[in-house]
């Protein structure tokens, strides 16, 4: 009998809920002008505790703030580019402005939506679409995973860490690029064991109970210390870790340790590594909506800006603070030059 984590009953709950909201906030008539936000996410939409619950964080932000509506529509397991493009057109045709792709896997829908509706302001997430009417709204994700590599160095025990990608994209191997520089920066014994949960394909990111079985594997080879950079199937491996003693998960997105869906999993996660997708979405939004100067070309969220950053919550690498700060300062200062590839 196929073996189902936690995780994915609660995100199949989670998906329910989030359906009958979206159904709920979309009411816009067909073809109305203004008809507020629209958000198109990726595979394992929200409730994924990671990647697209960080952009539906800036999503809730602004429709309260700005008093609009808005309509969530999520990508599918198998969706063409051809599918992708109907989900950005149908809100562009809705009359919804501005409309967000989340995930890089909308680039090609994207592109070819901003040509067809120039009127209509797009921002990608993780992505560079070179359009007038486009922001791409990027991040500087090997500069805040090198600071993970610190932790994971300082803190394992028996030198063995591991790393596990959603998909093995370039986006992702930036992630484990950054901690594989940190990692070695700090602690040259360490091995790295770097595993993806579904090569070549965006569904990598809606697995837990893959990400779970992986991490287990790990786990029984002595790995103390995991990152995933993995959406959905990240919330596995954290699972798998608080399943065993002594070892640990590194978060990602936001920050996993007050994720309430993770909530009976918290005291297993050592940090995460944050991204500031909610404050980048949000930031683009409201230079649509309320400044009235939407935001183009390509936006960078580094450690500088605060794009990105390592969170201190539940105070378990509170004792390394001071050297994570000094690599913080030493990336900033242009002293640490951080690799954006992994490096097999």
């Amino acid at each position: 009998m196929r073996r189902v984590s936690t995780i994915a009953v609660a995100g199949i709950a989670t998906a329910a809920l989030a359906f009958s909201v979206t159904a709920c906030g979309s009411s816009s008539e067909e073809g109305s002008k203004d008809a507020g936000i629209g958000l198109a996410y990726d595979v394992g939409g929200r409730g994924d505790h990671s990647f697209n619950d960080s952009a539906a964080k800036g999503y809730d932000k602004a429709l309260k703030d700005f008093d609009v509506k808005g309509k969530e529509l999520t990508a599918k397991d198998g969706d063409t580019d051809a599918d992708r493009y109907d989900k950005l057109a149908s809100l562009a045709e809705a009359g919804y402005n501005p409309v967000v792709g989340v995930g890089y896997a909308w680039t090609p829908s994207l592109t070819k939506a901003a040509k067809k509706y120039k009127d209509t302001d797009f921002a990608i997430v993780d992505s560079v679409v070179d359009a007038k009417n486009v922001a791409s709204l990027v991040s500087a994700e090997h500069e805040g995973s090198y600071l993970a590599g610190v932790a994971a160095g300082l803190k394992t025990k028996s030198d063995k860490v591991g790393f596990i990608g959603g998909t093995d994209s370039a986006l992702i191997k930036k992630f484990a690029g950054g901690f594989q520089q940190g990692l070695k920066d700090t602690n040259p014994k360490a091995s790295l064991d770097v595993q993806w949960v579904q090569v070549g394909s965006p569904k990598g990111f809606g697995m837990p109970d893959r990400g779970k079985d992986i991490a287990e594997g790990m786990l029984s080879n002595k790995v103390d210390v995991i990152f995933s950079a993995a959406g959905g199937s990240g919330a596995g491996a954290i699972e798998a870790t608080a399943g065993k003693k002594g070892t640990w998960s590194i978060g990602v997105d936001g920050d996993q340790y007050y994720d309430k869906g993770l909530a009976q999993y918290k005291n297993a996660i050592l940090t995460s590594m944050v991204k500031t997708v909610d404050g980048s979405v949000y930031d683009f939004i409201k230079s649509v909506v309320k400044d009235k100067k939407p935001e183009s070309g390509v936006q960078t969220y580094d450690l500088k800006r605060g794009g990105v950053s390592l969170s201190y919550s539940g105070g378990f690498i509170n004792d390394i603070k001071p050297k994570i700060e000094a690599a913080k300062k030493k990336i900033i200062d242009g002293q640490i030059k951080v690799q954006d590839t992994y490096k097999d």
